[in-house]
């Protein structure tokens, strides 16, 4: 989830900052608070533990002159097993320093290519699949059928339109796709090619293998 942090000061000349009440200075301190609350986040043992990252630093001021108004943290929040929006907001509200602050869950808004407009909050559930599901089993089976070894089974790290099909809709969902997860969205992020031969041959398997498993549950 996006959850964004607003404290409000007093606005004043810089060359007199007594006059003010800046809240960049304020907003410091619950910044180190943020990070302690990262240490004591709820874990699991599948998942592993929540995490809380300040993203981003804004102040609002007259001029570069003078002492801002207000300042603003963006925090990006992922959710663990048993974890939810609710409990996420109490953790901040609850820190020192942020009895006087704005607290809001980012909504996302922006038109598509058709100008569809679809506003949702920035709240994306977490969401596990059993490896016993009949997904999970036929995914599992391509994998070995294709390549003769076992796959790995285990979580991503990063979120995926996962936390839409089976976190907000309950469809069951896997992941599977090439590229290394330790370089996503990092400057050297890169995808082997055989990754993509691979995985265009897991897409083109997996339909058939998962069809004949629910027809074989089925009886």
């Amino acid at each position: 989830m996006e959850i964004e942090v607003h404290l409000r000061g007093k606005s004043c000349h810089a060359s007199a900052p007594e006059r003010g009440d800046n809240p960049i200075y304020k907003m410091g301190r619950l910044v180190a608070e943020v990070e302690r609350l990262n240490t004591r986040l709820r874990d699991d043992a599948f998942l592993g533990k929540g995490t809380i990252a300040v993203t981003e630093i804004r102040s609002l001021s007259p001029s570069l002159c003078a002492v801002p108004g207000a300042c603003s943290i963006h925090l990006d929040r992922r959710l663990t097993a048993g974890e939810s929006k609710e409990s996420a907001i109490a953790e901040v509200r609850a820190l020192p320093g942020a009895e006087d602050a704005e607290i809001e869950i980012l909504t996302y808004d922006v038109p598509s290519y058709t100008g569809l407009r679809y506003p949702m909050e920035k709240y994306y559930p977490t969401w596990v699949l059993a490896e016993t599901d009949p997904l999970a089993q036929a995914a599992i089976a391509t994998f070995r059928g294709l390549w003769d070894k076992e796959p790995v089974v285990d979580k991503w790290t990063f979120s995926t339109n996962g936390v839409a099909s089976m976190g907000l809709m309950g469809v069951p969902t896997i992941g599977f796709g090439p590229g290394e997860e330790e370089v996503a969205h990092s400057v050297i992020e890169r995808v082997p090619i055989r990754h993509l031969v691979e995985a265009a041959q897991w897409y083109a398997a997996f339909p058939l293998v998962y069809a004949a498993t629910v027809k074989h549950g089925n009886g």
